[in-house]
């Protein structure tokens, strides 16, 4: 009789602790895509903008951002992963679409010059920034981010590949690294992670 009046106390206590987990929940949150929180530092560039405009990370502060490395000859990863971006953005709900801003940097230029490269992001999606600079700022940023990018040797045409990651780096609106976008990543994933992210970080009323 002891023995079972002990078991049945702790089952009570096992219980009640499993009750008041549940009831306290669990406040971090789950991605479906790759979390880099705290893996990287803070999203930090001083680029040329297709406009002509030297810009920075800050001129873009409040919006979650998507940076993407590539070039616009790029035969195949990066009009891929461009047309992804763009079908889970425009699947958010339409409030949120706004607070994300793709930023596309180009790690190619001698080719892409401001005006093609314009062209090539807004053919994907209206709010894609096109940015790019001189080999060494781009090789600086690249690094700042534990990735590279080379170029083949050209063939007798003059063209040449680029190699260079097929990730999406993704920070908050206070520029902080919280997620990597990876080619197996679905557009519905990315949409989901990307929902979550703006509302877990917009200003109250917003």
């Amino acid at each position: 009789m002891m023995f079972r009046s002990g078991l049945r106390r702790s089952l009570m206590v096992i219980g009640l602790v499993l009750v008041l987990a549940g009831c306290l929940g669990n406040d971090k949150p789950t991605w479906n895509t790759k979390d880099i929180s705290g893996m990287l530092p803070d999203l930090e560039f001083t680029l040329t903008r297709t406009d002509g405009q030297t810009v920075s990370a800050d001129d873009y502060q409040g919006q979650v951002r998507l940076v993407f490395f590539g070039f616009t000859n790029c035969p195949d990863v990066c009009p891929a992963t461009m047309a992804r971006l763009t079908r889970a953005i425009r699947a958010m709900p339409e409030d949120l679409q706004g607070q994300v801003t793709p930023l596309f940097v180009s790690v190619d230029p001698q080719r892409d010059d401001l005006d093609h490269l314009e062209q090539y992001v807004s053919f994907f999606y209206d709010r894609t920034v096109g940015l790019t600079g001189d080999e060494s700022s781009l090789r600086r940023m690249v690094k700042r981010y534990r990735t590279t990018f080379g170029y083949d040797e050209p063939d007798e045409r003059g063209s040449y590949n680029v190699s260079h990651s097929s990730a999406v780096y993704v920070f908050d609106q206070q520029g902080q690294a919280r997620l990597l976008l990876r080619p197996e990543d679905s557009a519905d994933q990315i949409t989901a992670d990307l929902t979550q992210l703006v509302r877990q970080n917009r200003p109250q009323g917003t």
